[in-house]
């Protein structure tokens, strides 16, 4: 596949994930966290802020993966 085509979906991809995730994880916490206390809440989010950076990198890694030396 063409390195630009590959960026280009790659980014969309990417643009899709954390507009997804970040809805998905704002509608289980208000949702569950209503009477949790402070440090569930940090808890939650700190987890649920850098889980979404696995699939990310998986991508990213496609992204730049199988390029061919010339």
């Amino acid at each position: 596949m063409v390195p630009g085509v590959k960026s280009f979906i790659g980014t969309i991809l990417i643009i899709v994930l954390v507009i997804v995730y970040a809805l998905a994880a704002t509608t289980i916490a208000s949702l569950l966290l209503g009477t949790a206390p402070w440090w569930v809440h940090f808890l939650y989010f700190l987890i649920s802020g850098l889980l979404w950076i696995l699939p990310a990198m998986l991508i990213i890694k496609w992204m730049a993966g199988g390029r061919r030396r010339q």
